[in-house]
């Protein structure tokens, strides 16, 4: 049996969800720039993240990514 497109999970990426949480709890916005090849480009304020586009993100690249992310809408805070 042929697998259909709807057989796989849609909506937006965990990660990306972590993101935008982030970023609102900041009173930021998460805002998508493009997609290249193998990536997606978002950024938060003036900070550009760049987020793997694939079904699993290794948990390393991930918390980098989040850590990144948190020091940006913290940065004035200190």
């Amino acid at each position: 049996m042929c697998r259909q497109h709807n057989d796989f999970v849609a909506g937006p990426h965990p990660l990306i969800k972590r993101l935008r949480a982030i970023a609102k709890a900041a009173n930021m916005d998460l805002e998508f720039v493009r997609e290249g090849a193998n990536h997606e480009v978002w950024t938060i304020g003036d900070e550009r993240l760049v987020i793997p586009r694939h079904r699993e993100i290794n948990e390393h690249t991930a918390k980098g990514i989040i850590k990144k992310a948190e020091e940006v809408t913290t940065d004035g805070d200190e």
